[in-house]
């Protein structure tokens, strides 16, 4: 009998230790079962399902050219039909289904308590995305959208050949230095202090904060193709449901 692969994700995030400097963040490998990752990879769409990132809207036109975005929730509107489209819509139906974004705020619920304070009720939004990089792409140190809370890059290579092209953490020499997450900075200014291994069925996340520095060094490598799983958590509304010091706690955390 097969792993189920939601209960095997699960299991493999749920018991992942957190590191908490430069900003909470964990690395994994092996997070999805293997005959699975052998199934996702086969269904990565081909390119012209894709759009161009700078026309999604999400960052300015005629940027971040070597970036290519797909919703997976979109495939089955492709003309032609695209015949990996069944595979995504179920993978997305659990992974935007609530339980996933509930183990990742309980993940995180120490993080979310300090940026946000507590005696708060978060209402969020979740998101998945497809992404295809090439040759050449580069994205300097930022901390993210303010709304960001939780970001998860799930790496799909089909081998380690990559695995120095993994997304890095950046420490700003200036050890005061903040950023909202509004802008994108230069390399100039920072120290690389890791860079997540871009390895086979593997998996990096973290939290935003205004000192969660992260990007990608310049592929310099010729002829890359660069495929990741990206889920995010957005904060939509702070709610107050209890005065500070009442010992509240977030309705995921209880029990």
């Amino acid at each position: 009998m097969s792993f189920d692969a939601r209960a095997h994700v699960f299991y493999r995030i749920a018991n992942a230790p957190v590191l908490d400097y430069p900003f909470p963040h964990f690395y994994l490998e092996s997070v999805f079962p293997e005959d699975y990752y052998r199934q996702l990879l086969e269904a990565l769409p081909p390119l012209e399902s894709y759009l161009p990132l700078s026309e999604t809207g999400t960052v300015p036109a005629g940027t971040y050219k070597e970036r290519f975005s797909l919703n997976p929730e979109q495939l089955d509107q492709v003309t032609p039909p695209v015949p990996q489209a069944k595979f995504w819509a179920d993978l997305v139906e659990w992974m935007e289904g609530g339980d996933f974004s509930n183990l990742l705020l309980r993940k995180f619920d120490a993080a979310i308590t300090r940026r946000i304070g507590p005696g708060n009720e978060i209402l969020v939004k979740d998101d998945t995305r497809l992404i295809r990089d090439f040759t050449n792409f580069a994205i300097g140190p930022h901390t993210d959208t303010p709304r960001k809370l939780v970001s998860l890059l799930f790496y799909l290579p089909r081998d380690d050949r990559m695995r120095h092209l993994g997304t890095s953490i950046y420490e700003p020499v200036d050890p005061g230095f903040t950023s909202d997450g509004t802008r994108h900075h230069g390399y100039e200014g920072f120290r690389k202090v890791y860079t997540a291994p871009f390895m086979p069925n593997s998996l990096f996340a973290f939290f935003k904060t205004d000192r969660a520095f992260h990007g990608v060094d310049p592929i310099a490598d010729t002829q890359i193709e660069r495929n990741m799983l990206l889920y995010n958590i957005y904060l939509n509304e702070v709610v107050r449901v209890a005065p500070q010091g009442s010992g509240w706690r977030w309705p995921w955390s209880k029990g």
